[in-house]
């Protein structure tokens, strides 16, 4: 994944340009279209600013929800659009259109200083079909092609694969290249001990990062639901715990192929439902009574991972270690999280792979301790597969020194 950065651009092919900019503005709205989460726009900003500084003239792009290929007023960028505005401290002018006339007027009117954000791109029918008539329109937007949007490189769309294909120069951003070299040499030269901390509630959504990351890890830890899969593949009682029977098989194999590196939860903290919190008590991984499930990991874990994660030099988590939008089941996430902060604090690389994992960091307060955070839930799991991204493989090779 050697890819150019906007750094590798000579100022003369910066200043007074437009750089159409893809960028990643997918953030939470409520029923009053007011934004709750701001954290992707806040992650777009040093791009855009760089650009400014640069004399670009910024165009940008953005996916937000799930509007199905066609307008829907809910999913509208314009919200997106003041608060970039706040931010960035610069004028943002939005354009209710992406693929029109208007908006590559818009386009060519854009002043230095200025900022122009496009509407969704996914009012578009053709962006999630990638489609190449769309990928040649977009390309007019720009004179040259920015992806800084990391949370949407494992799709190939029209916005992130197709608009590659017709304007050059193609590069990553700057959270782009940060996502990048921050997982890529994670998995490629990760100092020793390197330590895997995978959670969450199924074991079918991990099983690819479980086989790319075993060979490379010197130990994986495991937590969440996933873990009660593994517990029924050795046998034990799982009670009413989340297990996929169609998993177990592989559970088992998991199992023999990892040796001593595979690391379950010594004990869970139980209760009889979500709902009854109130009498949640830990119990050994062996006896998980049968009218009850495991909603977290247990205490002694907590303190057995910690150890792990301070004893590591590389630290990759990517899932909760249980039901941690609940309390008490939070603890063992908020363990694990604070371990990888503390962590970082003596040198050690610690990512935190996006998804249910960075929210639950940034609920904790904890983000700004870790080495990186990634925005992108989907795509940084599918990097840590090994898989090629589509948003990133259209761009530009880099040099090799």
């Amino acid at each position: 994944m050697h890819k150019k950065t906007i750094g590798d651009l000579p100022d003369s092919v910066l200043r007074g340009r437009r750089a159409l900019v893809r960028l990643d503005l997918n953030v939470p709205l409520n029923e009053d279209g007011e934004i709750t989460d701001d954290t992707r726009i806040r992650a777009s900003v040093p791009t855009v600013r760089y650009l400014l500084d640069k004399g670009a003239r910024p165009v940008l792009l953005s996916h937000l929800g799930r509007p199905k290929g066609k307008p829907d007023a809910r999913y509208s960028l314009a919200p997106v659009a003041c608060r970039l505005e706040e931010l960035l401290g610069s004028k943002v002018e939005f354009v209710e259109s992406t693929d029109t006339d208007e908006a590559i007027k818009a386009s060519h009117e854009t002043k230095a200083g200025e900022v122009l954000l496009l509407e969704n791109t996914r009012f578009l029918s053709g962006e999630e079909k990638n489609d190449e008539r769309l990928g040649r329109t977009l390309a007019e937007l720009g004179d040259f092609f920015v992806n800084d949007a990391f949370g949407a490189a494992h799709r190939a769309h029209a916005s992130t694969a197709a608009v590659a294909q017709h304007l050059r120069p193609a590069v990553a951003g700057l959270l782009m290249q940060r996502e990048l070299e921050y997982l890529g040499s994670a998995l490629a030269e990760p100092k020793r001990p390197f330590v895997a901390i995978l959670g969450g509630s199924k074991i079918s959504g991990k099983i690819d990062v479980i086989r790319e990351l075993l060979p490379k890890v010197d130990a994986m830890l495991i937590g969440g639901a996933m873990a009660c899969t593994f517990y029924k593949a050795m046998g034990l009682e799982v009670g009413k715990s989340l297990v996929e029977p169609d998993r177990v098989d592989m559970a088992k194999e998991l199992i023999e192929m990892a040796g001593t590196r595979l690391i379950l939860p010594h004990d869970a903290l139980v209760a009889t439902s979500l709902d009854d919190a109130g009498k949640a008590h830990a119990v050994a991984r062996d006896h998980i009574p049968a009218d009850a499930a495991m909603y977290d990991i247990g205490p002694r874990t907590a303190e057995s991972y910690t150890r792990a994660i301070l004893s590591a030099k590389t630290v990759i988590w990517n899932g909760p270690m249980g039901v941690f939008e609940k309390p008490p089941f939070d603890a063992g996430t908020l363990a694990v999280a604070q371990a990888m902060a503390k962590a970082t604090k003596s040198q050690c690389t610690t990512i935190v792979g996006g998804g249910d994992s960075a929210a639950a960091v940034t609920a904790a307060g904890l983000d700004s301790a870790m080495s990186h955070v990634s925005t992108g839930g989907g795509a940084s799991l599918e990097f840590l597969e090994g898989k090629t991204l589509p948003g990133v493989a259209a761009l530009d090779d880099a040099a090799l020194r």
